[in-house]
């Protein structure tokens, strides 16, 4: 799956920020090696369905550990011309990949931040829609949702084959509705809409 139907700036965009990647992922290893060729399946396009999932209109939108920035640069690239996400907020610890982050905001004009720092340590985002790539188990995303997540917010949290097991393991702790949509990119994979997030 390769995005389409977008505009031609949108593709300008997402082509610069191939070529970002391509010249950093050598020093801080933004993406696997063997990724990199097929970087608009497996990182744009895997990405992008994040937005296509979204409750739109979106005023702010949050990506926790936001690494090489999927899918929260995918997502502020895709807002240029939807205007909506108004506005994403990256979160990410480590201080080299914070730094190629903003490299790409400022050379493709985005309208995001970034916040370098621990997810707890952040002050809570009050987040319309928040996201998480292959960052933590369930569980401790929950955790994450109930400090970052606006009133009435929802998160999508992107998983692989054990997604049920770990549902399970999060309903031990954690009071929540989710919802379950099939990857457009992975067979094995899902999106998980998850609202209404409290302690058990």
């Amino acid at each position: 799956m390769i995005l389409r139907d977008v505009s031609r700036e949108t593709k300008e965009r997402l082509d610069l920020y191939a070529t970002l990647i391509e010249k950093w992922n050598p020093r801080i290893n933004l993406v696997s090696r063997a990724s990199l060729p097929n970087l608009h399946t497996r990182h744009f396009a895997d990405s992008a369905q994040l937005h296509a999932l979204a409750p739109h209109p979106v005023s702010h939108w949050a990506d926790l550990g936001s690494g090489g920035g999927f899918p929260g640069l995918v997502i502020a690239i895709l807002a240029q011309d939807t205007e909506s996400p108004a506005r994403v907020t990256l979160v990410e610890s480590d201080a080299r990949k914070s730094a190629f982050l903003r490299t790409v905001i400022r050379e493709t004009g985005l309208a995001a931040t970034v916040i370098t720092d621990r997810i707890e340590s952040t002050a809570p985002l009050q987040a319309d829609v928040l996201s998480a790539r292959a960052l933590a188990d369930l569980a401790t995303l929950m955790g994450h949702a109930e400090r970052h997540l606006a009133p009435g917010g929802t998160a999508l949290f992107p998983k692989g084959a054990t997604w049920r097991q770990e549902i399970a393991e999060a309903q031990s702790k954690w009071q929540f509705t989710s919802r379950v949509d099939k990857s457009r990119t992975d067979p094995d994979a899902v999106i998980l809409h998850v609202t209404g997030v409290s302690r058990a």
